[in-house]
Order: C-alpha cells, then sequence, then structure tokens
C-alpha cells in the first residue's frame, strides 16, 4: 500500500491556533492575568493582529493564485516560491502567529501569550517539519533549494 499524497499533519493550522486562542481565554475568563498598563498596548495589538491576518491571507491568495491546495491535509500540486513566498516558507503560519499575538495585546491575557510556546511547538513538529519532509519527498532538488535559500518564519 502506497503513501497518500499529502502531509500527514496533526491537525488544521487555523483550529490549533483556535484551540489554543479557546483554551487561553476561557482561561482568561476563570482566572484573568493582564500583561501590561502601557497605554497604547491594545492599539499596538489591533494593529500587528491586522498585520498578521493580511500576511496570512496574502499567502492563501498566493497558493490559490497557482490552483495548488491551501489545505496541508491535501496534496501539494505546485511549489510557490512568489508573493509572500519569497520571504516565508509559512506566510500563513507566520501571519496566524501575528494575528495571535496581536489577539492576546488587545484583550491584555497573558493566558493567550503563555499558550502560545505549546502552539508553537505543536505547529514546527506536528505540521511544519512534516510538511517538509513531504515536500522534499514531492519536489527533491527544487524544494530543497527553496529551503535553502528562504526561511521558515521571516
Amino acid at each position: 500500500m502506497s503513501e497518500p499524497d499529502r502531509p500527514d499533519v496533526i491537525a488544521p493550522p487555523p483550529l490549533i491556533y483556535a484551540g489554543a486562542l479557546a483554551i487561553g481565554l476561557l482561561l482568561q475568563l476563570f482566572l484573568p492575568l493582564g500583561t501590561h498598563d502601557a497605554p497604547g498596548i491594545r492599539l499596538v495589538g489591533v494593529l500587528l493582529g491586522a498585520l498578521g491576518f493580511a500576511f496570512a491571507l496574502s499567502g492563501v491568495r498566493e497558493l490559490r493564485r497557482w490552483g495548488t491546495n491551501v489545505d496541508p491535509r491535501r496534496p501539494a500540486t505546485a511549489l510557490v516560491r512568489t508573493g509572500p513566498y519569497r520571504y516565508s516558507r509559512n506566510p500563513a503560519y507566520t501571519g496566524l502567529t501575528g494575528l495571535y499575538i496581536g489577539i492576546a495585546l488587545a484583550v491584555n491575557s497573558l493566558w493567550l501569550i503563555l499558550m502560545l510556546a505549546p502552539t508553537l511547538v505543536a505547529m514546527s513538529r506536528g505540521v511544519i517539519e512534516r510538511e517538509e519532509r513531504y515536500m522534499e519527498e514531492k519536489f527533491g532538488e527544487q524544494y530543497l533549494d527553496y529551503k535553502r535559500s528562504v526561511r521558515r518564519w521571516i
């Protein structure tokens, strides 16, 4: 029996971030922990969240423009190196991280900041490393060249 043509990710990345966000917000609701009293930090959070969302969206749009699957549970049909993929191998995940941090700052939640570490470990080990192995197998030297020339995050 042959291996399926897709990375074996643990869950869809937006679900990983949303799960951490939900857990952090529940903890914040029952055991509030603030991060700051600095004026303007909530605005910084909103701006960072908006930039993160825009960067993630640009990554999704570029994948669609090339006709490859956005969902990492589906096969990749093209190696995309244009748009935000010139700067990051994972612009959607980088953007989701920015959005997540922005939300944490905007709602003043230390719980959300604390939940970021396990979220990034889950993303790295459960999604990104698996996607990279898959891409190496599927696209070979072409992907390895890309991997050497573009950072994982930013």
